[in-house]
Protein backbone atom coordinates (compact mmCIF):
# COMPACT_ATOMS: atom_id res chain seq x y z
CA UNK A 1 0.00 0.00 0.00
CA UNK A 2 1.74 3.40 -1.08
CA UNK A 3 2.29 5.18 2.62
CA UNK A 4 1.21 9.00 2.69
CA UNK A 5 3.66 11.56 1.57
CA UNK A 6 4.40 13.32 5.28
CA UNK A 7 7.19 16.13 6.14
CA UNK A 8 9.99 13.98 8.37
CA UNK A 9 13.37 14.95 9.76
CA UNK A 10 15.90 12.97 9.48
CA UNK A 11 18.06 11.73 12.80
CA UNK A 12 21.48 11.72 12.29
CA UNK A 13 21.92 9.38 14.94
CA UNK A 14 19.68 6.67 13.68
CA UNK A 15 19.97 7.33 9.62
CA UNK A 16 16.73 8.72 7.81
CA UNK A 17 13.70 8.91 9.61
CA UNK A 18 10.46 10.20 8.08
CA UNK A 19 8.97 11.26 4.30
CA UNK A 20 9.66 11.99 0.85
CA UNK A 21 11.79 12.67 -3.06
CA UNK A 22 14.24 13.40 -6.82
CA UNK A 23 17.71 14.02 -7.70
CA UNK A 24 18.41 13.64 -8.24
CA UNK A 25 19.38 14.59 -7.25
CA UNK A 26 18.28 13.88 -8.41
CA UNK A 27 19.93 14.56 -9.05
CA UNK A 28 20.70 15.50 -8.62
CA UNK A 29 19.64 14.28 -9.53
CA UNK A 30 20.97 14.16 -6.44
CA UNK A 31 24.53 13.77 -6.87
CA UNK A 32 28.21 13.76 -5.79
CA UNK A 33 31.76 12.36 -6.43
CA UNK A 34 33.11 11.07 -3.50
CA UNK A 35 36.03 9.35 -5.40
CA UNK A 36 37.53 8.90 -8.90
CA UNK A 37 35.91 5.75 -10.37
CA UNK A 38 38.59 2.82 -10.95
CA UNK A 39 40.27 2.25 -14.20
CA UNK A 40 38.33 -1.09 -14.82
CA UNK A 41 35.17 0.59 -14.13
CA UNK A 42 35.44 2.70 -17.71
CA UNK A 43 34.25 1.24 -20.57
CA UNK A 44 36.29 0.24 -23.80
CA UNK A 45 35.85 3.21 -25.15
CA UNK A 46 37.11 5.01 -22.11
CA UNK A 47 33.86 6.48 -21.73
CA UNK A 48 33.57 7.45 -17.94
CA UNK A 49 29.58 8.31 -18.16
CA UNK A 50 28.80 4.87 -18.53
CA UNK A 51 30.31 1.57 -16.33
CA UNK A 52 29.53 -2.15 -18.44
CA UNK A 53 28.52 -4.91 -16.81
CA UNK A 54 30.08 -7.66 -16.55
CA UNK A 55 27.74 -10.82 -15.93
CA UNK A 56 28.34 -14.87 -15.32
CA UNK A 57 26.87 -17.73 -15.98
CA UNK A 58 23.23 -17.27 -17.32
CA UNK A 59 22.87 -13.56 -15.32
CA UNK A 60 20.88 -10.99 -16.64
CA UNK A 61 22.42 -7.50 -17.32
CA UNK A 62 20.33 -4.75 -15.55
CA UNK A 63 20.66 -1.18 -16.41
CA UNK A 64 21.11 1.57 -13.54
CA UNK A 65 20.08 4.90 -14.77
CA UNK A 66 21.91 7.25 -12.04
CA UNK A 67 22.96 10.55 -12.46
CA UNK A 68 25.72 13.45 -13.24
CA UNK A 69 29.21 12.05 -13.21
CA UNK A 70 29.46 15.09 -10.55
CA UNK A 71 26.68 14.08 -8.38
CA UNK A 72 25.94 11.41 -5.59
CA UNK A 73 23.92 9.41 -7.33
CA UNK A 74 26.49 7.44 -9.72
CA UNK A 75 29.11 7.06 -7.18
CA UNK A 76 26.24 5.23 -5.51
CA UNK A 77 25.12 3.79 -8.88
CA UNK A 78 28.66 2.23 -9.19
CA UNK A 79 28.74 0.92 -5.75
CA UNK A 80 25.65 -1.04 -6.47
CA UNK A 81 27.12 -2.28 -9.45
CA UNK A 82 30.03 -3.76 -7.37
CA UNK A 83 28.08 -5.48 -4.68
CA UNK A 84 24.98 -6.76 -7.45
CA UNK A 85 27.57 -8.38 -9.64
CA UNK A 86 29.89 -9.66 -6.43
CA UNK A 87 26.78 -11.72 -4.94
CA UNK A 88 24.47 -12.26 -8.21
CA UNK A 89 25.64 -13.81 -11.29
CA UNK A 90 23.65 -10.52 -12.82
CA UNK A 91 25.81 -7.95 -14.22
CA UNK A 92 25.09 -4.15 -13.87
CA UNK A 93 25.29 -1.08 -16.82
CA UNK A 94 24.94 2.21 -14.95
CA UNK A 95 24.88 5.25 -17.30
CA UNK A 96 25.07 8.83 -16.68
CA UNK A 97 21.70 10.42 -17.07
CA UNK A 98 20.22 13.79 -16.14
CA UNK A 99 18.90 12.14 -13.17
CA UNK A 100 15.01 11.94 -11.47
CA UNK A 101 12.73 13.20 -14.17
CA UNK A 102 14.72 11.61 -17.01
CA UNK A 103 14.95 8.34 -15.12
CA UNK A 104 11.46 7.77 -14.20
CA UNK A 105 10.92 8.08 -17.86
CA UNK A 106 13.11 5.72 -18.65
CA UNK A 107 11.29 3.46 -16.31
CA UNK A 108 8.03 4.06 -17.45
CA UNK A 109 9.21 3.01 -21.35
CA UNK A 110 10.62 -0.09 -19.47
CA UNK A 111 13.91 0.82 -21.21
CA UNK A 112 16.23 0.05 -17.87
CA UNK A 113 15.16 -2.40 -14.75
CA UNK A 114 16.20 0.07 -12.41
CA UNK A 115 17.01 3.86 -11.68
CA UNK A 116 17.95 5.85 -8.67
CA UNK A 117 14.82 8.73 -8.29
CA UNK A 118 14.13 11.62 -5.76
CA UNK A 119 11.25 10.02 -4.00
CA UNK A 120 9.27 13.21 -4.68
CA UNK A 121 9.58 12.78 -8.60
CA UNK A 122 8.48 9.34 -8.15
CA UNK A 123 5.38 10.36 -6.27
CA UNK A 124 4.54 13.34 -9.11
CA UNK A 125 5.54 11.12 -11.97
CA UNK A 126 3.60 7.45 -10.18
CA UNK A 127 0.66 9.66 -9.86
CA UNK A 128 0.87 12.19 -13.28
CA UNK A 129 0.56 15.03 -10.45
CA UNK A 130 2.06 18.88 -9.81
CA UNK A 131 4.62 18.11 -12.95
CA UNK A 132 4.11 19.31 -16.96
CA UNK A 133 5.72 16.45 -17.96
CA UNK A 134 3.33 14.10 -15.69
CA UNK A 135 0.19 16.30 -15.84
CA UNK A 136 -2.52 13.97 -16.83
CA UNK A 137 0.23 11.07 -17.81
CA UNK A 138 0.48 8.95 -14.62
CA UNK A 139 3.74 6.29 -15.06
CA UNK A 140 1.77 3.96 -13.22
CA UNK A 141 4.00 1.12 -13.59
CA UNK A 142 6.90 2.28 -11.35
CA UNK A 143 7.32 0.17 -8.65
CA UNK A 144 9.41 1.07 -5.37
CA UNK A 145 12.60 -1.35 -3.94
CA UNK A 146 13.93 0.91 -1.51
CA UNK A 147 14.32 4.26 0.62
CA UNK A 148 18.21 5.03 0.80
CA UNK A 149 19.71 8.63 2.24
CA UNK A 150 18.71 12.23 2.77
CA UNK A 151 19.48 14.32 -0.45
CA UNK A 152 20.53 17.50 1.11
CA UNK A 153 19.70 20.61 -0.75
CA UNK A 154 22.97 23.12 -1.45
CA UNK A 155 22.50 26.62 -1.94
CA UNK A 156 26.16 27.66 -3.08
CA UNK A 157 27.39 31.48 -3.67
CA UNK A 158 31.12 32.94 -2.93
CA UNK A 159 31.72 33.72 0.13
CA UNK A 160 31.96 37.51 -0.17
CA UNK A 161 28.96 37.86 -2.41
CA UNK A 162 26.53 39.21 0.48
CA UNK A 163 24.23 36.28 -0.05
CA UNK A 164 23.19 35.31 3.42
CA UNK A 165 19.56 33.69 3.02
CA UNK A 166 17.44 32.76 -0.18
CA UNK A 167 15.52 35.89 0.42
CA UNK A 168 18.25 37.90 -1.20
CA UNK A 169 18.20 35.95 -4.38
CA UNK A 170 15.85 38.63 -5.62
CA UNK A 171 17.33 39.88 -8.96
CA UNK A 172 20.31 37.54 -9.14
CA UNK A 173 21.25 34.49 -11.43
CA UNK A 174 20.60 31.18 -9.80
CA UNK A 175 21.88 28.01 -11.40
CA UNK A 176 18.95 25.33 -10.77
CA UNK A 177 20.20 22.16 -12.42
CA UNK A 178 19.81 20.53 -14.98
CA UNK A 179 16.60 21.70 -17.33
CA UNK A 180 14.21 19.10 -16.56
CA UNK A 181 16.00 17.56 -12.91
CA UNK A 182 14.69 16.81 -9.65
CA UNK A 183 17.12 19.78 -8.35
CA UNK A 184 15.45 22.19 -11.03
CA UNK A 185 11.96 20.99 -9.59
CA UNK A 186 13.16 21.44 -5.88
CA UNK A 187 15.21 24.86 -6.57
CA UNK A 188 11.78 26.55 -7.99
CA UNK A 189 9.61 25.16 -5.32
CA UNK A 190 12.06 26.92 -2.76
CA UNK A 191 12.64 30.33 -5.28
CA UNK A 192 8.93 30.45 -5.49
CA UNK A 193 7.82 29.76 -1.67
CA UNK A 194 10.85 32.65 -0.78
CA UNK A 195 8.58 35.01 -3.05
CA UNK A 196 11.48 35.50 -5.53
CA UNK A 197 10.28 36.17 -9.07
CA UNK A 198 12.75 38.47 -10.49
CA UNK A 199 16.40 35.85 -11.22
CA UNK A 200 17.81 35.15 -14.02
CA UNK A 201 18.04 30.69 -14.63
CA UNK A 202 20.87 28.90 -15.74
CA UNK A 203 20.92 25.41 -16.40
CA UNK A 204 23.92 22.91 -16.08
CA UNK A 205 25.12 20.01 -14.31
CA UNK A 206 26.39 20.24 -10.52
CA UNK A 207 29.87 20.25 -11.98
CA UNK A 208 29.58 22.92 -14.11
CA UNK A 209 27.74 25.24 -11.41
CA UNK A 210 30.18 24.65 -9.40
CA UNK A 211 32.34 26.07 -12.28
CA UNK A 212 30.32 28.89 -12.60
CA UNK A 213 30.51 29.66 -8.79
CA UNK A 214 33.94 30.03 -8.94
CA UNK A 215 34.11 32.37 -12.19
CA UNK A 216 31.58 34.41 -10.58
CA UNK A 217 29.31 33.83 -13.95
CA UNK A 218 26.30 32.77 -11.41
CA UNK A 219 25.78 34.44 -8.16
CA UNK A 220 23.88 31.29 -6.64
CA UNK A 221 23.63 27.62 -7.71
CA UNK A 222 21.31 25.27 -6.20
CA UNK A 223 22.14 21.87 -5.82
CA UNK A 224 20.99 18.54 -3.98
CA UNK A 225 22.44 15.17 -3.08
CA UNK A 226 24.40 14.05 0.06
CA UNK A 227 26.56 15.84 1.97
CA UNK A 228 29.48 15.76 1.04
CA UNK A 229 28.94 16.86 -2.68
CA UNK A 230 32.07 16.24 -4.43
CA UNK A 231 31.39 19.22 -7.13
CA UNK A 232 31.18 21.62 -3.84
CA UNK A 233 33.97 19.54 -1.82
CA UNK A 234 36.62 20.54 -5.14
CA UNK A 235 35.44 24.28 -5.05
CA UNK A 236 35.55 24.82 -1.37
CA UNK A 237 39.23 23.74 -1.65
CA UNK A 238 40.32 26.33 -3.98
CA UNK A 239 38.05 29.01 -3.20
CA UNK A 240 36.21 30.75 -0.28
CA UNK A 241 32.58 29.53 -0.63
CA UNK A 242 29.38 30.07 1.64
CA UNK A 243 26.04 28.55 1.40
CA UNK A 244 22.36 31.01 1.33
CA UNK A 245 20.32 29.27 4.59
CA UNK A 246 16.52 28.67 4.30
CA UNK A 247 15.43 30.51 7.13
CA UNK A 248 12.56 29.19 9.31
CA UNK A 249 9.69 31.48 8.00
CA UNK A 250 10.93 30.43 4.38
CA UNK A 251 10.71 26.95 5.58
CA UNK A 252 7.28 26.73 6.90
CA UNK A 253 5.91 28.15 3.85
CA UNK A 254 8.05 25.65 2.16
CA UNK A 255 6.61 22.54 4.25
CA UNK A 256 2.93 23.95 3.32
CA UNK A 257 3.93 24.29 -0.44
CA UNK A 258 6.08 21.22 -0.74
CA UNK A 259 5.41 18.60 1.93
CA UNK A 260 7.55 16.34 1.09
CA UNK A 261 10.57 18.09 1.99
CA UNK A 262 11.83 18.17 5.43
CA UNK A 263 14.33 20.51 7.52
CA UNK A 264 17.93 19.60 7.42
CA UNK A 265 21.13 20.95 8.33
CA UNK A 266 24.51 20.58 6.45
CA UNK A 267 26.86 20.38 9.82
CA UNK A 268 29.60 23.00 10.00
CA UNK A 269 33.01 21.29 8.66
CA UNK A 270 31.20 19.33 6.01
CA UNK A 271 33.45 21.81 3.18
CA UNK A 272 36.69 24.01 3.62
CA UNK A 273 36.02 26.75 5.61
CA UNK A 274 32.35 26.77 6.23
CA UNK A 275 32.43 26.06 9.88
CA UNK A 276 28.90 27.17 11.06
CA UNK A 277 25.85 24.70 10.46
CA UNK A 278 23.23 25.70 7.41
CA UNK A 279 19.78 25.25 8.01
CA UNK A 280 18.22 23.89 5.00
CA UNK A 281 15.75 21.53 3.97
CA UNK A 282 16.21 17.82 2.11
CA UNK A 283 14.19 15.41 -0.25
CA UNK A 284 14.64 11.76 -0.10
CA UNK A 285 17.10 9.38 -2.86
CA UNK A 286 15.23 5.27 -3.61
CA UNK A 287 15.88 2.86 -5.77
CA UNK A 288 12.93 2.29 -8.03
CA UNK A 289 12.20 -0.40 -10.90
CA UNK A 290 8.86 -0.95 -12.80
CA UNK A 291 6.75 -3.86 -12.41
CA UNK A 292 7.83 -5.76 -15.52
CA UNK A 293 11.15 -7.15 -13.89
CA UNK A 294 10.75 -10.27 -12.43
CA UNK A 295 10.37 -11.07 -9.29
CA UNK A 296 13.16 -13.08 -8.43
CA UNK A 297 16.25 -10.80 -9.80
CA UNK A 298 14.04 -7.59 -7.86
CA UNK A 299 14.67 -9.72 -4.78
CA UNK A 300 17.89 -10.93 -5.16
CA UNK A 301 19.04 -7.40 -6.23
CA UNK A 302 17.38 -6.46 -3.12
CA UNK A 303 19.17 -9.15 -0.90
CA UNK A 304 22.67 -8.36 -2.16
CA UNK A 305 22.40 -4.81 -1.30
CA UNK A 306 20.71 -5.10 2.05
CA UNK A 307 22.53 -7.86 3.31
CA UNK A 308 25.64 -5.86 2.81
CA UNK A 309 25.41 -2.68 3.72
CA UNK A 310 28.83 -2.47 4.91
CA UNK A 311 30.12 -2.50 1.20
CA UNK A 312 28.66 0.65 0.21
CA UNK A 313 30.84 3.79 -0.10
CA UNK A 314 28.43 5.97 -0.65
CA UNK A 315 26.16 7.41 1.95
CA UNK A 316 26.80 4.24 3.85
CA UNK A 317 25.86 6.14 7.21
CA UNK A 318 22.41 6.02 6.06
CA UNK A 319 21.33 2.99 3.78
CA UNK A 320 19.49 0.36 6.36
CA UNK A 321 17.16 -2.34 5.87
CA UNK A 322 15.35 -0.81 9.32
CA UNK A 323 14.86 2.20 7.55
CA UNK A 324 14.55 1.21 3.74
CA UNK A 325 11.17 1.91 3.63
CA UNK A 326 10.94 5.12 5.21
CA UNK A 327 9.17 7.61 2.90
CA UNK A 328 8.24 5.12 0.00
CA UNK A 329 5.96 6.96 -2.06
CA UNK A 330 4.57 4.23 -4.47
CA UNK A 331 4.24 1.00 -4.42
CA UNK A 332 7.30 -1.73 -3.42
CA UNK A 333 7.74 -4.01 -6.70
CA UNK A 334 6.68 -7.86 -5.56
CA UNK A 335 10.55 -8.95 -4.99
CA UNK A 336 11.45 -6.18 -2.76
CA UNK A 337 8.65 -6.49 -0.55
CA UNK A 338 9.47 -9.91 -0.52
CA UNK A 339 13.04 -9.83 0.36
CA UNK A 340 11.65 -6.61 3.68
CA UNK A 341 8.68 -9.65 4.39
CA UNK A 342 11.07 -11.49 5.16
Amino acid sequence: MVQDIKRRQFVAATGIAGIATLAGCIGDDAVEDEDEEEDDDVDDDGDEDELEAEPEGDGEVLTLDAGGTEGTYFPLAGDMKTIVEDQTPHGVTVRSTGASVENVATLGREDVELALVQNDIAFFAHDGVELEEFEGEPIDNLRGIASLYPETIHIVTQEDSDIETVEDLEGASVNTGDLGSGTQVNALQILESAGIEDFTEENTDFGTAADQIGDGDVDAAITVGGYPLGAIEDLSATQDISFVEIPDGVQEELFADAEWLSEDTIPGGTYDGVDEDVETVSVQAMLATHEAVEDEIVEEVTAALFDNTDDFTTQADFIDVETAQDGMPIDLHPGAAAYFDE
